[in-house]
């Protein structure tokens, strides 16, 4: 489980999406409510199902008021193919440098051989910036409990 608890100041961060644009800071959402969904691997099987489960059901995450955010230590390049392959109406951003995981405390020293790897974990960040909700799985085949999610974010709105 990840060292932020509940009530907790959420780690900034600075991700790109794609190169030649602003980074997106968590920071710069001061005021509404933020979901970080770390993934281990874009294309991987239960990262795609993960993130096509929240696109699928936009009506619900996109009433939330909520900003959503894919995070995935892959690069820019592979983040944005993958997202236009499921067609995600949401940003997955890049955490190449794997500075966001650390500081979430989300990061997988050894994944398979793998090193560096992001667990698969959800935070919701209230209006403040402080963590509403944590949810760290040491399972990479476990899914995000998302009516837990999406109750987190009603409850932080």
């Amino acid at each position: 489980m990840s060292g932020l608890g509940i009530g907790n100041a959420a780690p900034d961060f600075s991700l790109i999406e794609a190169f030649g644009e602003e980074p997106v800071t968590l920071l710069g959402h001061r005021g509404e409510p933020v979901v970080v969904l770390f993934v281990p691997l874009a294309f991987s099987g239960v990262c795609t199902k993960e993130l096509c489960h929240v696109g699928e059901n936009w009506d619900v995450w996109g009433s939330l008021g909520a900003r959503v955010y894919g995070i995935s230590i892959d690069s820019p390049f592979v983040n944005r193919k993958w997202r236009e392959d499921m067609g995600v109406p949401f940003p997955i951003l890049s955490d190449f440098n794997k500075r966001a995981a650390s500081a979430y405390g989300v990061l997988e020293e050894d994944f398979f051989g793998l090193h560096g790897v992001a667990k698969r974990s959800a935070f919701v960040v209230d209006r403040e910036g402080r963590i509403g909700y944590a949810w760290v799985s040491d399972d990479p085949g476990t899914l995000p409990p998302f009516d837990d999610i999406v109750d987190a974010v009603r409850s932080v709105s």
